[in-house]
């Protein structure tokens, strides 16, 4: 084709997508080996667990662990990253620092998945790979998991497009037909900064916000029949699955004051789960003065420390 009669059909400054398939992305696309982290002291690795597809997961644990003789079981965090479903990686600068930091303070080994990503890999294919993910940290399926990790206490946690991908993978771990391997059990589950959509607006949701997710949702998903009402995108829409189907026990939602992309239907959600009828327990945190997503980009500072503090008490909490 002639570079000069391509036309965009999506553009962005994070990214762009060209008539003939071609995608340019912008944003996220550096990487950093796993390995030993001399800072925080923990150890990574990435592993494969789809070969036809590519699909892995960084595994982050405390060194200290690994060395203690007298092994103790840690809880297990998988862990998906943001990026809209459209950008970014499990082995990005940002992510690798963040799930090194998490596993640290919580304590915890940590399950970062590197899922496939829209548009050359549409959905449901990233909610296919997070499930495929959960199912083989439940099942111990590394040494890491199965000499390190206690099964039968695994969370949940996402940023942005990440959580939700939480929020669907809740939900199929709460159905019949989605069912873990002996003796695993999901506790509880954090959203922070969730993507969420819907047609019509909620209260607080900038026109903006929505026009957006119209032009991103069809990339995303575009055999989706129902729009920005997909059950999977808008957890209130007509037909979407109970909330009270969430596979856990207790749930997280953080939000930011000056997220204009998420806050609006972040509260909503948590709204409709409190009144849902769900029999876990949900809690709300908001962070003042911030905008979305900062805790990957200002790690350090006071809002980013109490908001890491809260998840490391959701995490050690009986």
């Amino acid at each position: 084709m002639d570079p000069s009669s391509r036309k965009l059909v999506f553009d962005s400054p994070l990214l762009r997508v060209h008539d003939d398939g071609r995608v340019e992305r912008l944003y996220g696309t550096e990487t950093t080996p796993p390995g030993l982290d001399a800072v925080t002291g923990v150890a990574s690795k990435d592993v494969v667990i789809d070969g036809a597809t590519g699909v892995f997961v960084r595994l982050y644990i405390p060194n200290h662990n690994l060395a203690t003789e007298h092994k103790k079981k840690l809880p297990i965090l998988v862990y998906f990253h943001g990026g809209g479903l459209v950008l970014d990686s499990a082995a990005s600068p940002m992510y690798h620092r963040y799930l090194n930091s998490i596993a640290s303070k919580a304590d915890v080994v940590a399950v970062s998945v590197n899922y496939r990503l829209a548009p050359e890999h549409p959905l449901p294919a990233a909610y296919d790979d997070a499930w495929a993910a959960l199912s083989w940290a439940a099942s111990g399926a590394d040494p890491w998991l199965s000499d390190h990790g206690d099964t039968g206490r695994v969370f949940l946690a996402g940023d942005s497009g990440g959580a939700n991908i939480v929020y669907n993978v809740a939900i199929m771990a709460g159905t019949a037909r989605h069912g873990l391997p002996s003796g695993a059990f999901v506790e509880g589950a954090i959203l922070l900064h969730p993507m969420f959509g819907g047609k019509e607006p909620v209260d607080g949701e900038s026109r903006e916000t929505r026009e957006i997710m119209e032009k991103l949702w069809p990339l995303i998903c575009p055999q989706s029949t129902e729009g920005l009402d997909d059950p999977r995108l808008n957890p209130m829409a007509g037909g979407a699955p109970s909330l009270r189907n969430l596979a856990c026990r207790k749930l997280l939602v953080c939000s930011a004051e000056k997220d204009h992309y998420a806050r609006a239907r972040a509260t909503a959600y948590y709204r409709a789960v409190k009144e849902s009828g769900w029999c876990g327990s949900v809690e709300w945190l908001e962070s003042v003065g911030e905008e979305h997503v900062f805790f990957l980009h200002k790690p350090e500072c006071d809002e980013s420390l109490a908001l890491m503090d809260r998840l490391v008490a959701f995490l050690g909490e009986d």
